[in-house]
């Protein structure tokens, strides 16, 4: 069993940045695809990026391609979100998400992730 801490949300005026954590912990061997997805008031879920644990380039949204940045370190089992240039419609509760299915490892199913975190809240004003 996998679990996920996120932390490192936080509000700050557009075009700022942020970096957000996600540590994982437990037994980890079997994920191999992590990501992050979003949601605010009244919107769907959405996916924002997405990256294949054992290998393979990350993939992201392509509302924040350019702007956003996965990346993960595999000694202390984190993830991490840097987000530049930061808009007020990324303004969202962001969610670290798992998967051990290799199938689903893309960004617009990183919502539906069996595994997720509790959420790190993003203000952008």
């Amino acid at each position: 069993h996998v679990q996920l801490v996120e932390s490192g949300g936080g509000s700050v005026q557009a075009g700022g940045s942020l970096r957000l954590s996600c540590k994982a912990s437990g037994y980890t061997y079997p994920i191999i695809c992590m990501g992050w997805f979003r949601q605010s008031p009244g919107k769907e879920r959405e996916g924002v990026a997405g990256l294949n644990t054992r290998g393979g380039g990350p993939r992201y949204a392509d509302s924040v391609k350019g702007r956003f940045t996965i990346a993960k370190d595999n000694v202390n089992h984190t993830l991490y979100l840097r987000m530049d240039s930061l808009k007020p419609e990324d303004t969202a509760m962001y969610f670290c998400a798992a998967t051990e299915y290799l199938d689903i490892c893309v960004v617009p199913y990183v919502p539906h992730f069996p595994t997720r975190g509790q959420g790190t809240q993003v203000t952008v004003s």
